[in-house]
């Protein structure tokens, strides 16, 4: 929009004018503003050219507001004032607030129940939580920070490792007391296998066991590891999922690893947030804590102890977390 039409002098006179004002000095609002003693002048002299008036006394080592500059200043300093409490606010409003983005299994699972944790330590943090399945991009997505998936090699992003993403199949109580005594990786094939039929074919072969005759079976892929986990709680087959977000039900027995090979994701979490900004408060003292959380140990596996053979007295399977 032109000038002509906003009625307004360029914003690079009037700001000038408003630093030698406040100052008394065009050296002084040289300083302040990052500019030379002369472009101050030169904007001063566009903007009293425009208005037609002059609007300050050079002086030998000082410059005095006209009556014309003593009135426009008092509404221009006015104004200015307004605008930094603006900005001000703004910044104070973004900084106490901490916008983190993550997949919604280690949001809800992993990151969830510890931000209480890290409230505690900050208090005068809020924190905003948004989740997304697909790639995420702090700046498009207005986020301060991102958990994600893959390399760790983005351009534009720091990245820190979190921790690695391993799978195996995870499954309810009943349907691990449905498989064989010992259980072995091939009675899985009796099973619905919730889950992506890649990753279900990869552990298979791994386990030393052929897959091929189940390929054409429907796949039942929920994209999120909590819903694919749920499915399997309620019964509805095994998931192939990772069980650190799983501890809570893996150490009560409402969820079962039957099987110690897991398998390698291909790819692992990071903490990611724009390079520019690594130095900023909230990021560097979110991403301080969240690291030393990493550090925990990983959950341990909870496998039931099997029955007792055929014929003898039968042994509870044992589904308490080991200590």
């Amino acid at each position: 929009m032109s000038d002509i039409v906003t009625g307004l002098p360029p914003l690079s006179a009037v700001r000038a004018f408003e630093a030698a004002a406040r100052h008394g000095s065009f050296t002084r609002a040289a300083a302040e503003l990052g500019m030379t003693q002369a472009a101050v002048s030169y904007q001063i002299k566009l903007l009293e050219e425009r208005l037609g008036l002059p609007l300050f006394q050079r002086q030998a080592r000082r410059v005095v507001l006209t009556e014309a500059g003593e009135r426009l200043a008092s509404s221009v300093m006015e104004s200015f004032d307004g605008l930094r409490a603006a900005f001000a606010a703004v910044t104070q409003t973004a900084e106490g607030v901490l916008s983190i983005q993550a997949l919604p299994t280690i949001a809800s699972n992993w990151l969830v129940p510890r931000l209480g944790l890290f409230q505690c330590e900050n208090p005068g943090l809020a924190v905003r939580m948004t989740t997304k399945v697909g790639p995420s991009d702090p700046q498009a997505d207005d986020c301060d920070v991102v958990i994600r998936r893959g390399s760790g090699q983005w351009p534009g992003l720091e990245a820190h490792w979190l921790m690695k993403s391993e799978f195996t199949p995870l499954c309810g109580p009943n349907l691990f007391r449905d498989l064989g005594r010992p259980p072995l990786p091939a009675d899985l094939l009796r099973v619905k296998r919730i889950g992506k039929t890649e990753a279900w074919d990869r552990w298979f072969a791994a386990a030393g066991v052929n897959s091929k005759d189940t390929s054409g079976e429907a796949p039942f892929d929920l994209a999120v590891q909590q819903l694919e986990v749920t499915a399997a709680l309620a019964g509805n087959g095994a998931a192939m999922c990772s069980p650190v977000f799983f501890r809570r039900e893996l150490c009560d027995g409402l969820l079962i690893q039957p099987f110690d090979l897991m398998l390698d994701g291909g790819y692992d979490y990071w903490l990611t947030y724009p390079a520019r900004r690594r130095t900023a408060r909230k990021i560097s003292v979110f991403r301080d804590w969240l690291l030393e959380q990493a550090r925990e140990p990983a959950p341990i596996s909870s496998v039931p102890s099997s029955p007792a053979s055929p014929g003898s007295a039968e042994r509870q399977p044992d589904y308490s977390c080991p200590s």
